[in-house]
């Protein structure tokens, strides 16, 4: 089995890094494909998946289901925290949660099952963007 964090980088992956780390906010693959090929890289949607999906596992990138399901990655800058998005304009707030680490860990011995990974994503409206009125 090949460990992939010891592979040399390829153009594609470098591109895709340094495309990542230009911006702060979650990004779908199509919209950083899309980033990519209009600064002049030559690269095809299935490679941005894979790479993506492959420094999601390295932990070099978080990724997370949207409120529509599509999956959008971020480099992050801490270790394991959950994230407060924003459903109009999309910021992102990096937050940990004892409580819930607290709740995993107790719900996990419970049951029996060790070695659990978690993830926790709010989605709520942030204070920057107006409240819709009802309808």
């Amino acid at each position: 089995m090949n460990d992939t964090r010891t592979r040399r980088p390829t153009r594609q992956r470098t591109a895709i890094e340094a495309d990542v780390d230009r911006y702060d906010e979650f990004r779908s693959a199509q919209e950083i494909h899309a980033s990519l090929v209009a600064g002049g890289d030559k690269i095809g949607l299935a490679t941005v998946y894979r790479t993506l999906q492959a420094m999601v596992d390295e932990d070099a990138l978080d990724a997370l289901r949207t409120d529509d399901g599509e999956q959008v990655y971020r480099r992050c800058s801490t270790g394991h925290h959950h994230h407060l998005v924003c459903r109009e304009c999309g910021r992102t707030e990096e937050v940990e949660g004892p409580a819930v680490e607290r709740w995993a860990e107790r719900v996990s011995a419970e049951h029996g099952f060790t070695e659990v990974a978690h993830t926790l994503e709010l989605f709520g409206r942030c204070a920057a963007c107006p409240s819709r009125p009802a309808s």
